[in-house]
């Protein structure tokens, strides 16, 4: 039988986040919408085993889709639930727990402003569903912005450093059709000392105990 998945264990309360994100949206986000992606996940990779079992090609094939959307869409909100932190833990600022990264930022964007600018630049120019990235190059370790549709990972085994959410459901309640101020608010919330772990270390050790799975799309 195949890996069954499950909600991922918040390090916070849901109104933590709170005013950058409401509680009433991160309820919905989390345990609706991400719980409906491991559930659809699970579902699909039982329905693959029992293909496999009757050496049903066509149907593992018709289920592969299923199975990239709703993996990554358990992947992407797990990454992005640990990217996230209260504003008063004091992990939120980039030069006091993440010095390393900060330094990688300002180098490569001349400060952190320009570095955010240049973030919500990309992000806003994403058309549709799909999520904005800061990863690095595991060649040459250089910072880089890119972006996915829907619910895929970034493209060619780079390293995520840090990934917001832009779909509609990550802030509409709140924001309604105004992703400019969501992303000008989610700095105040974003966990610095998850994303220097991330830079430092192996690209693929950011997926955790999700390697496997991410190792599959």
């Amino acid at each position: 039988m195949p890996v069954a998945y499950e909600l991922p264990q918040l390090q916070y309360s849901l109104d933590a986040l709170e005013p950058s994100i409401s509680g009433q949206i991160m309820d919905l986000h989390y345990n609706k919408h991400h719980r409906t992606y491991i559930t659809n996940l699970n579902a699909a990779l039982g329905a693959q085993a029992e293909a496999a079992s009757a050496n049903n090609l066509v149907k593992q094939l018709e289920l592969q889709a299923a199975i990239n959307f709703n993996a990554g869409g358990h992947i992407n909100h797990t990454l992005f639930w640990e990217s996230l932190a209260p504003a008063s833990s004091g992990l939120n600022v980039l030069s006091g727990v993440a010095p390393t990264l900060n330094e990688a930022i300002t180098k490569r964007w001349a400060s952190f402003e320009s570095f955010k600018a240049a973030f919500e630049s990309s992000a806003l120019a994403i058309q549709g569903s799909g999520w904005q990235w800061l990863v690095q190059d595991p060649q040459t370790k250089a910072l880089e912005l890119t972006t996915s549709k829907d619910q895929d990972l970034p493209k060619g085994g780079k390293g995520i450093v840090l990934g917001v959410d832009m779909w509609e459901h990550a802030y509409y309640l709140q924001y309604f059709n105004n992703k400019k101020e969501y992303l000008g608010k989610i700095w105040d919330v974003i966990n610095w000392q998850v994303a220097e772990k991330r830079y430092k270390g192996d690209p693929r050790a950011a997926f955790g105990s999700l390697a496997g799975l991410a190792g599959h799309l």
